[in-house]
Protein backbone atom coordinates (compact mmCIF):
# COMPACT_ATOMS: atom_id res chain seq x y z
CA UNK A 1 0.00 0.00 0.00
CA UNK A 2 1.15 3.52 -1.01
CA UNK A 3 2.20 5.71 1.86
CA UNK A 4 1.20 9.28 1.14
CA UNK A 5 4.29 11.94 1.66
CA UNK A 6 2.18 13.59 4.90
CA UNK A 7 2.11 10.26 6.82
CA UNK A 8 6.73 9.71 5.39
CA UNK A 9 6.89 12.97 7.07
CA UNK A 10 4.71 12.24 10.49
CA UNK A 11 6.65 8.83 10.61
CA UNK A 12 9.99 10.22 10.47
CA UNK A 13 12.61 12.75 12.35
CA UNK A 14 13.87 15.89 10.53
CA UNK A 15 17.33 13.60 9.11
CA UNK A 16 15.44 10.96 7.93
CA UNK A 17 12.78 12.86 6.16
CA UNK A 18 15.83 14.51 4.42
CA UNK A 19 17.17 10.75 3.17
CA UNK A 20 13.61 9.77 2.29
CA UNK A 21 12.87 12.85 0.52
CA UNK A 22 15.83 12.38 -1.53
CA UNK A 23 15.25 8.79 -2.64
CA UNK A 24 11.47 9.63 -4.23
CA UNK A 25 11.70 10.16 -8.08
CA UNK A 26 12.64 13.33 -9.52
CA UNK A 27 15.23 13.89 -6.41
CA UNK A 28 16.28 10.06 -7.48
CA UNK A 29 16.92 10.46 -10.97
CA UNK A 30 19.60 13.52 -10.37
CA UNK A 31 21.56 11.39 -7.93
CA UNK A 32 25.23 10.59 -9.23
CA UNK A 33 26.11 6.51 -8.68
CA UNK A 34 28.35 7.38 -5.76
CA UNK A 35 25.71 9.41 -3.85
CA UNK A 36 23.22 6.58 -4.96
CA UNK A 37 24.92 4.15 -3.18
CA UNK A 38 26.00 6.49 0.18
CA UNK A 39 22.34 6.98 0.15
CA UNK A 40 21.42 3.15 0.04
CA UNK A 41 23.83 2.55 2.99
CA UNK A 42 22.19 5.40 4.93
CA UNK A 43 18.71 4.33 4.88
CA UNK A 44 19.50 0.64 5.13
CA UNK A 45 20.96 1.64 8.35
CA UNK A 46 18.06 3.56 9.65
CA UNK A 47 15.65 0.86 8.48
CA UNK A 48 17.93 -1.59 10.22
CA UNK A 49 17.25 0.78 13.53
CA UNK A 50 13.69 0.97 13.09
CA UNK A 51 13.20 -3.16 12.39
CA UNK A 52 15.10 -3.63 15.71
CA UNK A 53 12.99 -0.81 17.60
CA UNK A 54 10.17 -2.07 16.27
CA UNK A 55 10.37 -5.55 17.41
CA UNK A 56 11.75 -4.60 20.70
CA UNK A 57 8.89 -2.53 21.07
CA UNK A 58 6.40 -5.71 20.16
CA UNK A 59 8.57 -7.72 22.77
CA UNK A 60 7.86 -4.81 25.45
CA UNK A 61 3.52 -4.82 24.87
CA UNK A 62 4.05 -9.08 25.03
CA UNK A 63 5.73 -8.98 28.52
CA UNK A 64 8.85 -10.37 26.97
CA UNK A 65 11.67 -8.12 28.13
CA UNK A 66 12.10 -5.09 30.03
CA UNK A 67 10.96 -1.88 29.31
CA UNK A 68 13.55 0.72 27.27
CA UNK A 69 11.62 3.91 28.65
CA UNK A 70 10.07 4.20 32.05
CA UNK A 71 6.70 2.33 31.39
CA UNK A 72 6.46 -0.38 28.46
CA UNK A 73 5.18 0.37 25.39
CA UNK A 74 1.33 0.35 25.27
CA UNK A 75 1.09 0.99 20.90
CA UNK A 76 4.03 0.13 17.92
CA UNK A 77 2.11 1.98 15.35
CA UNK A 78 4.85 4.99 15.10
CA UNK A 79 7.52 2.65 15.12
CA UNK A 80 5.91 0.34 12.37
CA UNK A 81 4.87 3.17 10.19
CA UNK A 82 8.75 4.28 10.27
CA UNK A 83 10.01 0.98 9.57
CA UNK A 84 7.33 1.02 6.54
CA UNK A 85 8.39 4.14 5.17
CA UNK A 86 12.16 3.23 5.27
CA UNK A 87 11.47 0.36 3.61
CA UNK A 88 9.54 1.26 0.97
CA UNK A 89 12.63 4.00 0.59
CA UNK A 90 15.01 1.16 0.20
CA UNK A 91 12.55 -0.75 -1.98
CA UNK A 92 13.07 2.53 -4.89
CA UNK A 93 16.90 3.49 -4.12
CA UNK A 94 17.59 -0.95 -4.94
CA UNK A 95 15.19 -0.74 -7.78
CA UNK A 96 16.68 2.55 -9.25
CA UNK A 97 20.36 0.83 -8.42
CA UNK A 98 19.14 -1.97 -10.32
CA UNK A 99 17.76 0.10 -13.08
CA UNK A 100 21.15 1.85 -13.43
CA UNK A 101 22.98 -1.70 -13.47
CA UNK A 102 20.67 -2.68 -16.33
CA UNK A 103 21.55 0.44 -17.98
CA UNK A 104 24.97 0.43 -18.05
CA UNK A 105 24.84 -3.47 -18.89
CA UNK A 106 22.90 -3.01 -21.55
CA UNK A 107 25.65 -0.18 -22.85
CA UNK A 108 28.40 -2.05 -22.45
CA UNK A 109 26.70 -4.85 -24.71
CA UNK A 110 26.08 -2.21 -27.43
CA UNK A 111 30.00 -0.73 -27.02
CA UNK A 112 31.03 -4.53 -27.23
CA UNK A 113 28.96 -5.26 -30.18
CA UNK A 114 30.38 -1.85 -32.29
CA UNK A 115 33.49 -2.82 -31.26
CA UNK A 116 33.05 -6.54 -32.59
CA UNK A 117 32.26 -5.12 -35.89
CA UNK A 118 34.88 -2.74 -36.21
CA UNK A 119 37.28 -5.59 -35.64
CA UNK A 120 35.45 -7.44 -37.90
CA UNK A 121 35.72 -5.12 -41.01
CA UNK A 122 39.33 -4.28 -40.06
CA UNK A 123 39.76 -8.12 -40.73
CA UNK A 124 37.64 -8.50 -43.81
CA UNK A 125 39.54 -5.38 -45.68
CA UNK A 126 38.12 -3.79 -48.63
CA UNK A 127 35.77 -6.24 -49.31
CA UNK A 128 32.95 -6.79 -47.31
CA UNK A 129 30.91 -7.87 -50.06
CA UNK A 130 32.69 -11.57 -50.06
CA UNK A 131 31.30 -12.01 -46.48
CA UNK A 132 29.84 -15.47 -47.61
CA UNK A 133 31.04 -16.04 -51.01
CA UNK A 134 29.02 -19.42 -51.46
CA UNK A 135 26.16 -18.31 -53.64
CA UNK A 136 24.84 -19.73 -56.76
CA UNK A 137 25.99 -16.90 -59.08
CA UNK A 138 29.55 -17.54 -58.90
CA UNK A 139 29.60 -21.09 -58.68
CA UNK A 140 28.80 -23.33 -55.32
CA UNK A 141 32.50 -24.37 -53.65
CA UNK A 142 32.45 -27.53 -52.09
CA UNK A 143 32.47 -28.01 -48.29
CA UNK A 144 34.04 -30.39 -46.56
CA UNK A 145 32.44 -33.36 -44.77
CA UNK A 146 32.85 -32.90 -40.77
CA UNK A 147 30.77 -36.04 -40.34
CA UNK A 148 33.47 -38.74 -38.54
CA UNK A 149 33.72 -41.68 -40.55
CA UNK A 150 31.85 -44.52 -39.58
CA UNK A 151 33.30 -47.63 -37.01
CA UNK A 152 31.17 -50.21 -37.67
CA UNK A 153 31.09 -52.00 -40.94
CA UNK A 154 27.37 -51.61 -43.07
CA UNK A 155 27.63 -55.37 -43.63
CA UNK A 156 27.69 -55.67 -39.63
CA UNK A 157 25.24 -53.32 -38.64
CA UNK A 158 22.66 -55.17 -41.07
CA UNK A 159 23.57 -58.21 -39.56
CA UNK A 160 22.41 -56.96 -35.93
CA UNK A 161 19.37 -55.37 -37.28
CA UNK A 162 18.49 -58.47 -38.78
CA UNK A 163 19.16 -60.75 -35.77
CA UNK A 164 17.35 -58.23 -33.35
CA UNK A 165 14.18 -58.19 -35.84
CA UNK A 166 13.80 -62.16 -35.42
CA UNK A 167 14.48 -62.53 -32.16
CA UNK A 168 11.67 -59.83 -31.32
CA UNK A 169 9.51 -61.99 -34.40
CA UNK A 170 10.22 -65.28 -31.64
CA UNK A 171 8.96 -63.18 -28.95
CA UNK A 172 5.80 -62.22 -30.53
CA UNK A 173 5.22 -65.68 -31.75
CA UNK A 174 5.11 -67.33 -28.66
CA UNK A 175 1.94 -68.45 -27.19
CA UNK A 176 0.61 -66.66 -24.24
Amino acid sequence: MAISRKAEERALDADERDLVASSHHPALQDLPDAELSRLVGLVRDRRSKARDRAHQRRREMRGKSEARGATPSGRDDGSNAKLAVLAMATRRLNSEQERRRRMAGKASLVEAAREALAMKEASLGSAPADFNSRHARTGMRSKANTRPDDLIRPMERGRLRKVASVAQARRDARPE
